[in-house]
């Protein structure tokens, strides 16, 4: 997939066939010198039941021109501790919103 625009923390990106999809940026890191992004589908995916907890993580690399692009991970093992590291994250973060809560 190549990534065809930023908006906010909104991207398009087109797979290889030239299909447009619209993903939320939930979060980003990086990792051993790589800078990744969790994306959240703006868009139904067929045989999931659960859309809230769905999220896909995307490595940002640079295309033959130089220019920015979002690249799937192919390596399982990559992938793993990529998400344990975001799932990390989210908790921390839901962690903040709960506190707030309780200052209210």
């Amino acid at each position: 997939m190549s990534e065809n625009e930023f908006d906010a923390n909104l991207v398009s990106l087109l797979d290889d066939e030239g299909n447009e999809y619209e993903f939320e940026i939930i979060e980003e890191l990086d990792y051993e010198d790589k800078h990744y992004y969790a994306l959240m589908p703006l868009f139904e995916i067929p045989d999931e039941d659960d859309m809230e907890n769905v999220y896909m993580i995307f490595e940002d690399i640079l295309d033959e021109n130089g220019e920015p692009q979002l690249a799937e991970i192919d390596d399982e093992e990559l992938l793993d501790t990529l998400a344990g590291l975001f799932e990390e994250k989210f908790d921390l973060s839901m962690g903040e919103f709960d506190e707030e809560d309780d200052e209210e």
